[in-house]
């Protein structure tokens, strides 16, 4: 669908040809004289809108309207979450209309509540059809953000650029997490990946099983062992600024199945296994909105993706194998291969000389114990990581929650027959697993993010979430401000002292 941000006061969406008119009404909203805003003022005098959160009132031809649908639709106080509620509901009531065109009508926006209105509209009109043929596409082709004034128009034109970024990237990575496991595989992932290479600023590079082998990831190609679909290493690569400035790494889960390889996973709910790349599908999308948005940053991005199938060859428990790093590991657990795949290409990332790097995977179902499925887990030893990606997630409405990584909690990790084990006991899981992962994570500043519980819903709304996608992209793009403020800095701090004259240069030379 296609997106536009335009200037309509209510008078103006009053004649403005839509669909659907979808007008959010806010507490702090100030009366005005036109046909909508008497027809608000009637619906809250009788009570039929209320400022109860996502309360809506729906009114077909109304007179003096020309759209033939309006949504009133209350926004609470207005914030951004409320923001989303309010249009989520909004568009649902209007899944049976069918509209092609439909106009949101926001009273004022900030970054935030833009980018919450444009994804409640995407997350909401989102209709998966790539394996199910009787499943009707969604007709919305056109999306119009609409502002009261042109001053506020044009104030938010950067963050209307970076909502419809943010929705694309989403999108992709929503898309890819949906598909089943015969539809997801390395193979195509690659071709995603090679499709955004095509991009400007984007090169991509894609390894097979012999170089893996030649860059000695044994940690990673044992998992892939078990099955006949290939493994493929993907590196994505992002050039927004100098070649000499250090990009961030993003390192993605892609396990494109797991059935826990010869320690099984029980059958019920295996299906939601194809969920397990979610975290290759993050980074697909966020350089999907790196393309669109172009900023003066650099971002390289490492997708170890295969199945964990068992099979005569497949990686068996107290198996030992030697990552790319040298360190040996004994696996206990085969259901454990998530990190036995990011160890190596966190391994592999220090070649970049990052300023930072960050992997993303749906780890441990001790996470979803811990935070459920509303935040991320996130881990860091660095405590300024932490906090930028912490507030990344707040801004996007992607929210995650800084977990500890107190060195006690390695202990479970000690093997008497190699370096390491790859996993401990129950207790605290999700931690233990980003111990494991924080030995080979050693040279960069790094932080991990367990997505378990955000990246997939289950029950009837069963489906990808596109998360973490958002909070990716805002920490990107506050790695972007900081490197821009820096670079203002510098010609002031740098500032040469006034040369001495040269008199008083020749003085002091004879002097001396």
């Amino acid at each position: 669908m296609n997106f536009e941000l335009k200037t309509l006061d209510l008078h103006a969406a009053a004649t403005h040809k839509t669909d659907a008119l979808i007008i959010l009404v806010s507490a702090k909203d100030k009366p005005t004289q036109s046909v909508l805003a008497q027809l608000i003022s009637e619906a809250r005098k009788s009570g039929d809108l209320d400022e109860s959160p996502a309360k809506l009132l729906s009114v077909w031809r109304h007179q003096g309207v020309s759209a033939l649908r309006v949504v009133l639709v209350s926004s609470g106080d207005g914030s951004a979450r409320l923001v989303r509620q309010a249009v989520t509901a909004a568009v649902a009531s209007l899944k049976a209309a069918k509209p092609v065109h439909i106009t949101v009508c926001l009273a004022d926006a900030n970054e935030q509540r833009l980018q919450a209105a444009a994804q409640a509209v995407a997350d909401s009109s989102y209709v998966y059809t790539a394996t199910k043929p009787s499943a009707k596409a969604s007709g919305l082709k056109r999306v119009t953000m609409a502002l009261p004034s042109a001053d506020q128009t044009k104030a938010a034109q950067h963050d209307f650029d970076l909502a419809c970024a943010q929705v694309a990237g989403v999108s992709l990575a929503k898309e890819w997490g949906n598909r089943p496991a015969n539809h997801s595989t390395p193979t195509h992932l690659a071709e995603v990946a090679k499709a955004l290479g095509k991009k400007a600023g984007i090169h991509c590079q894609v390894l097979g099983p012999k170089d893996i082998e030649k860059l000695g990831m044994g940690s990673f190609a044992a998992v892939a062992r078990g099955s006949v679909e290939p493994l493929r290493f993907i590196i994505l690569q992002y050039t927004g600024a100098a070649k000499t400035v250090a990009p961030t790494v993003l390192v993605g889960k892609g396990i494109t199945f797991d059935t826990g390889g010869i320690s099984l996973k029980p059958g019920p709910a295996m299906d939601e296994m194809k969920f397990d790349m979610c975290g290759a599908a993050s980074v697909l999308g966020t350089f999907e909105a790196l393309a669109h948005l172009k900023p003066a940053i650099n971002v390289v991005g490492l997708i170890p993706t295969c199945e964990n199938m068992p099979d005569g060859t497949a990686l068996k428990p107290g198996d030992v194998i030697t990552s790319m790093s040298g360190q040996t590991i004994e696996v206990l657990n085969t259901d454990a291969e998530g990190r036995l795949i990011l160890c190596d290409a966190l391994t592999y990332a220090t070649r970049f000389k990052p300023s930072a790097v960050i992997d993303i995977a749906t780890l441990t179902g001790a996470c979803v114990i811990s935070l459920g499925h509303v935040r991320s887990g996130l881990f860091s030893p660095s405590d300024d990581l932490a906090h930028a990606l912490f507030e990344a997630g707040e801004t996007a409405l992607d929210p995650c929650w800084r977990l500890p990584l107190d060195e006690e909690y390695a202990e479970g990790l000690k093997s008497n027959f190699a370096d390491v084990a790859n996993v401990a006991g129950r207790d605290g899981g999700a931690i233990t697993a980003a111990k494991f992962l924080q030995r080979f994570a050693k040279d960069y500043p790094w932080a991990h993010l367990d997505i378990a519980g955000a990246a997939w819903k289950s029950g009837a709304a069963k489906g990808s979430t596109g998360r973490p996608v958002g909070l990716l992209l805002h920490y990107l793009l506050g790695t972007a401000k900081t490197a821009a403020s820096s670079k203002a800095a510098k010609p002031n701090a740098a500032k040469p002292t006034a040369a001495p004259k040269k008199t008083a240069a020749k003085k002091s030379a004879v002097k001396a």
